[in-house]
């Protein structure tokens, strides 16, 4: 069967499994050899090269997911994310990205890049005029993230698209929070792909990994950095991820409708005083979000009223985890400013629009009747000792 017309549990369930040639197994086999043949052979693997048989044939389900020609799996996100800018950013070139992002880019932006001469500059806002303001004659990459990490929000995709086209530039977009499951950026134009693997595609807070999906061309670019940098990821790992990819879309469709359900009881609670989610007609990029994703995530932020202690709440949930990553089973919390963004200065958080009171929540799979049940319980105990 072609590829492209297989729907998107089979594509996690069947394309890139290395076959067992030797017992028939149902699942794939592990390659966990560090040295192979390399005389009178079709391909010389070699782990740092990122073809051994468990990371070829994972990469090419990570493309079919992304509706890409190629992918590459990496030892952690950030991994992902630094190969594939230094990828396509030399010394003398600049690169335009949103305000608001990731802090682990943030933070290799901010800090690494001035020791390779490469110039960035930070979109006003997310507006096309905001992205093509931010453009020079020495622009090679516009990056983005959306959903962004942690206020939720939406760039629009075509836009960026076509500025990146107009401007003979590379399009790169972290495409974690919605994983392929809810957004397709290749649909709209986007030319490369980032994920951190470690949240969605492993799905089940035991697997640090990173990926990327891109044309044959541009991961070509890629690879050869690649091979050079060594951010290459154990067979075992890769393994345990194709495993966990099978049920990605079975686990991720489970968070949108929870996170949806739990978000709307969110904006309704009176302790409650800000809820940011795609999936709410509330948010300001709703109607965006709808236009470009198939479902709206399993991640939500919100902030509690001035007068309660947002520690003090996560600390009393009892079902829910104080958690740092995302994206597990398990549903988890975390205060941006003391986990993901602990390293930008306040200043930078607050141009951000991140308020110390802001938590991160990461939706599971478990009943929404519990989850709502363990807030609750959350609230009254905090109100109680308030009074």
């Amino acid at each position: 069967m072609k590829r492209k017309n297989l729907g998107i549990n089979t594509i996690c369930t069947h394309v890139g499994e290395v076959k067992d040639t030797q017992f028939q197994g149902a699942i794939s086999p592990l390659f966990m050899s560090s040295s192979y043949q390399y005389d009178g052979v079709d391909v010389k693997r070699y782990p740092r090269y990122f073809n051994t048989p468990n990371q070829e044939g994972l990469g090419k389900k990570i493309a079919a997911l992304e509706k890409s020609e190629a992918g590459m799996i990496f030892s952690s996100g950030m991994a992902a994310v630094s190969h594939c800018l230094l990828a396509f950013l030399h010394k003398g070139d600049h690169v335009v990205l949103p305000q608001t992002l990731y802090g682990g880019t943030y933070n290799f932006v901010v800090e690494e890049f001035h020791k390779f001469g490469i110039e960035y500059t930070f979109a006003a806002g997310f507006t096309e005029k905001d992205f093509a303001k931010a453009i020079k004659t020495n622009t090679k990459v516009i990056y983005v993230e959306t959903p962004s990490n942690p206020l939720m929000k939406i760039t629009d995709l075509e836009i960026i698209a076509r500025l990146a086209k107009q401007h003979s530039l590379v399009s790169m977009i972290d495409n974690t929070f919605a994983s392929a499951i809810n957004q397709t950026p290749a649909d709209f134009g986007i030319d490369i792909m980032i994920h951190s693997a470690t949240k969605y595609m492993g799905g089940h807070s035991d697997i640090c990994a990173g990926a990327v999906a891109a044309s044959s061309k541009h991961m070509d670019v890629i690879w050869n950095i690649s091979k050079n940098i060594g951010g290459s990821l154990s067979d075992y790992t890769v393994w345990l991820l194709e495993r966990s990819i099978k049920t990605m879309a079975l686990r991720v469709k489970a968070q949108n409708k929870n996170a949806k359900k739990i978000a709307k009881w969110l904006e309704k609670h009176p302790l409650v005083a800000k809820v940011y989610y795609p999936g709410l007609r509330s948010h300001p990029d709703h109607l965006l979000a709808k236009k470009q994703m198939k479902g709206y995530s399993g991640m939500l932020s919100f902030e509690l009223i001035d007068s309660l202690d947002p520690n003090k709440f996560m600390k009393q949930l009892k079902l829910v985890k104080q958690s740092m990553s995302l994206a597990g089973v398990e549903s988890t919390i975390l205060s941006p400013t003391h986990t993901s963004h602990a390293l930008l200065s306040p200043q930078e958080r607050a141009h951000q629009g991140i308020a110390d009171g802001l938590l991160r929540f990461s939706v599971g799979i478990e009943e929404k009747k519990d989850l709502l049940a363990d807030f609750t319980q959350a609230f009254e105990a905090l109100t109680k000792k308030r009074n």
